[in-house]
């Protein structure tokens, strides 16, 4: 019986679950961004706009929305077992 699946669909998603999710998603785009912006050092070519550089920055921005949807996670399960130690 227990291989079967349940008529309910299952939340398990946690607070911060979908902060970690955007968080790696624009840390990769700030990731490509600064292999992109690196490339012409190597190539000899002409480097690219400062709006490129900028876009690199996002590694950063997506390296601290990360570590917030984790800080929240970690408050939500410190909330959680605080409770069911007191009941």
């Amino acid at each position: 019986m227990r291989n079967e699946t349940p008529a309910v669909p299952v939340d398990d998603s946690a607070p911060g679950d979908g902060l970690v999710k955007a968080g790696v998603i624009v840390f990769a785009i700030g990731a490509v961004a600064t292999l992109v912006t690196v490339a012409p050092l190597f190539l000899g070519t002409d480097p690219f706009p400062t709006v490129a550089y900028l876009v690199s920055m996002l590694m950063g921005v997506g390296f601290l929305v990360a570590a917030a949807g984790l800080l929240r996670s970690v408050a939500a399960q410190r909330r959680q077992a605080r409770s069911g130690r007191a009941a």
